[in-house]
């Protein structure tokens, strides 16, 4: 449900000159509360996965660790069964179909909705690879926080390139595969130095020592060997020649 989500809020976000409104900031708003109740629970899914790989955790730390994720669970469960949950969905189903977006009839707005989906999507593509490349910039300095903004930056592309597919001049279409499989390689070790940052806040909420905590956390030299990896695929990605934008 989490995946499916954040695909559907990054094609929001791939066609978003096209879909401007009051509406759609009301339900990115509740799209965003909806992927906070989702993420929280998965975090400890994945932390609970890698305690499980623990040779011989201790029967507080395990059971910390469970309780957080029955309280996740609770809370996501509560959401889910909620008023709210139902209006969004209903909501979101409305808007796709004939939101206010559909009916604008501004010059502006009809041009831009009419306008081709391959130059579009194509050099929109282009745009988002651009950024995730100078956010890459020297991803060895950076701290948690910026890494943390590139991943979100490389997930977003590769679910965009994903979307479109089937929107993008065919020619294009060897490229845009090559670049998904480096995408992936970087996402993968960016993913794995953010779940270990998100264990490492559960720690400090839990009052636990980190040091007591064995394998549970990435020592310094997992921690380079990932991002090496990373830096490599941004390297490459950064030397394959990137798709030429067709003609508007």
């Amino acid at each position: 449900m989490r995946v499916a989500l954040t695909r559907l809020r990054t094609t929001i976000a791939l066609f978003s000159p096209m879909l401007e409104g009051d509406d759609g900031v009301r339900l990115a708003a509740e799209l965003k509360w909806l992927n906070a109740h989702l993420g929280m629970v998965r975090d400890l899914d994945v932390a609970l996965e890698r305690l499980a790989k623990i040779k011989q955790p201790t029967d507080a730390t395990e059971r910390a660790w469970r309780n957080e994720r029955a309280a996740g669970q609770r809370h996501l469960s509560r959401a889910l069964g909620s008023s709210r949950y139902r209006r969004l969905v209903r909501d979101l189903a409305a808007w796709i179909e004939r939101g206010d977006w559909s009916r604008k009839r501004a010059k502006e707005a009809v041009e831009r909705r009419a306008r081709p989906a391959e130059p579009y999507c194509s050099e929109k593509l282009q745009e988002w690879r651009k950024k995730l490349l100078k956010k890459s910039r020297k991803l060895k300095d950076v701290g948690a926080r910026k890494r943390h903004q590139v991943r979100l930056a490389n997930k977003r592309l590769n679910y965009a390139i994903e979307a479109a597919a089937k929107l993008v001049p065919t020619g294009e279409t060897p490229t845009q595969q090559a670049t998904l499989k480096l995408l992936r390689k970087a996402q993968k070790s960016l993913g794995q130095l953010n779940d270990d940052e998100r264990r490492r806040s559960f720690l400090r909420a839990l009052g636990e020592d980190k040091a007591d905590q064995g394998d549970l956390l990435l020592d310094s030299k997992q921690k380079k060997r990932l991002l090496r990896k990373a830096v490599k695929a941004y390297d490459e990605l950064n030397e394959l020649e990137p798709p030429k934008t067709s003609d508007c």
